[in-house]
């Protein structure tokens, strides 16, 4: 990973013209989507319009983000770099400002010749939303019609009444911090994780973006111009608001908490949190959550509930592609921009360099490839980019960082890369960063010093500790085995590998 030559390329674009003939573009991305999909072997779920799209396409079951936050994962995902790149590992820095030779895929489609249009939660990790990616302007959930005359009452999710009348008096109370509206708030106990309500689907932001989104592929159908359309669902994050009807497609008695409820045996304690973005919800206790089995089960259920809100609303985009005939030559792209831990390890929300954290669904549905299938390869989220430019026929940018998917989605078999590499710093001082490495079977993290981050500068010396996990051996990741002289070949391959990916060889 040579950082140079990545920070001074510009925006060049040579032979990019496009025909009327090119492949659409409908791209979904998820917040917090764990692959706990019907298509992924989850049984319990409720998917059957993703469930559909993964059988037309090809399924990745081992897709892995780059870094487990909105932010830098959205950041480097539509940048095509990865955060030591982007300079985006957190919430406060955005990709531009940070990065200037960064640009997103929307914008060099767009630069193609495409039209690109988005709404919903997508650029997080830019700037307002990022004008440059689109030729029409980007359109907020807050600017959409919603069902019965309603609008969203707080962060585009709630629709209760009581939190309705909350956030009026939040206006009059002219409080301007953000922690001040967080108490206040939470004294009404106006912020609940989850919500379950009698309303349609459109009463929520991702409902009606849907409603956004089927009108603008009856207008793409009308034109010779080939589309990106960019859908950015809000569901699952928190809080957990869905219409009744989702939550009544499963039964609380029937689910049950995380198998294994501990820290690894051997794990760095920077390495783990219990979730402080439940902080921020007036109806939890972070600090009571692990003894607090029946919240545990509700949270449990407001997420398979919105998964499954958002799963219909899928299938509402599939059905006008089909409708409109523009499913004979549009390339749909499901992503999920990380995982989320539902209590396993004790750890809520994302924020991890572990499985649940950083392994989530990626299905691209391409009629360029009508074989469909799985594929157990390693891939990440930087080799979408590259990927949707060989299968539209655009040139790869060169400082791209990822790689093409294309022979892949050929043959299932093949393989592009050895592991996925994610990243996360720690959790105390936050002076180490957390590179995880995935392979088939292993994962290895290395906590380095921040100023590889930084840098870009490895060196052994800088190894804090490691963590290393068996797959085949103990899936729920109980035990840290970097220490278990059976597993010192494995450890040492693994740190060469990561040698190499410093080096850029």
């Amino acid at each position: 990973m040579k950082l140079s030559k990545l920070l001074i390329l510009p925006l060049v674009f040579i032979g990019l013209a496009v025909s009327a003939k090119q492949p659409n573009i409908l791209f979904l991305s998820m917040d917090d989507l764990k692959p706990e999909l019907g298509c992924y072997g989850a049984v319990h779920m409720q998917t059957p319009n993703i469930d559909a799209l993964a059988s037309s396409g090809m399924l990745f079951e081992h897709h892995y983000i780059q870094q487990a936050v909105c932010g830098p994962s959205r950041a480097s995902m539509f940048s095509g770099l990865r955060p030591d790149t982007t300079r985006v590992w957190d919430l406060q820095h955005t990709c531009r400002e940070e990065c200037p030779a960064a640009f997103t895929m929307q914008e060099y489609f767009k630069k193609a010749g495409y039209a690109t249009a988005g709404s919903g939660k997508i650029m997080h990790g830019f700037k307002n939303d990022d004008p440059p990616s689109w030729s029409i302007p980007y359109v907020s959930p807050e600017d959409l019609p919603y069902a019965e005359g309603k609008v969203p009452a707080l962060y585009q999710q709630y629709q209760a009444p009581a939190i309705h009348d909350a956030v009026k008096k939040l206006e009059k109370s002219g409080l301007k911090k953000y922690k001040e509206k967080q108490q206040f708030m939470a004294k009404l106990d106006a912020k609940p994780s989850t919500e379950c309500l009698d309303l349609p689907d459109n009463a929520y932001s991702d409902g009606a973006m849907t409603d956004w989104g089927l009108a603008m592929l009856e207008d793409f159908a009308k034109s010779d111009e080939p589309f990106f359309l960019t859908m950015g669902y809000r569901k699952p994050h928190l809080p957990f608001v869905a219409p009744k009807k989702y939550w009544d497609l499963y039964d609380r008695s029937e689910i049950d908490l995380a198998e294994f409820r501990e820290a690894p045996k051997g794990a760095p304690g920077y390495a783990l949190h219990p979730g402080h973005e439940l902080n921020g919800y007036s109806d939890i206790d972070i600090k009571k959550l692990s003894a607090d089995a029946e919240k545990q089960l509700e949270l449990i259920h407001g997420y398979r509930a919105c998964v499954s809100y958002v799963d219909a609303q899928i299938g509402k985009l599939l059905a006008k592609l089909k409708e409109t005939g523009l499913d004979q030559n549009t390339i749909v792209v499901l992503w999920g921009d990380h995982g989320w831990h539902l209590g396993d390890h004790n750890i809520w929300c994302k924020h991890s360099n572990y499985e649940q954290a950083t392994h989530s669904p990626l299905i691209i549905a391409s009629p360029q490839f009508p074989e469909v299938g799985k594929t157990g390869s390693m891939v990440e989220s930087v080799d979408i980019f590259p990927t949707l430019c060989e299968l539209t026929g655009l040139s790869i940018p060169a400082q791209l960082e990822g790689t093409s998917l294309f022979p892949i989605l050929g043959n299932p078999q093949a393989t592009v890369k050895e592991f996925s590499m994610s990243q996360y710093p720690d959790h105390w001082k936050k002076d180490k960063m957390g590179y995880s490495m995935r392979t088939g079977r292993y994962r290895a993290v290395f906590w380095v010093d921040r100023s590889v981050a930084e840098t870009g500068r490895y060196d052994d010396a800088l190894i804090d500790s490691v963590e290393l996990y068996d797959y085949e051996a103990d899936p729920l990741e109980t035990s840290n085995l970097a220490l278990n002289p059976e597993y010192k070949r494995i450890k040492q391959t693994l740190q060469s590998q990561l040698e190499h990916y410093f080096s850029g060889q």
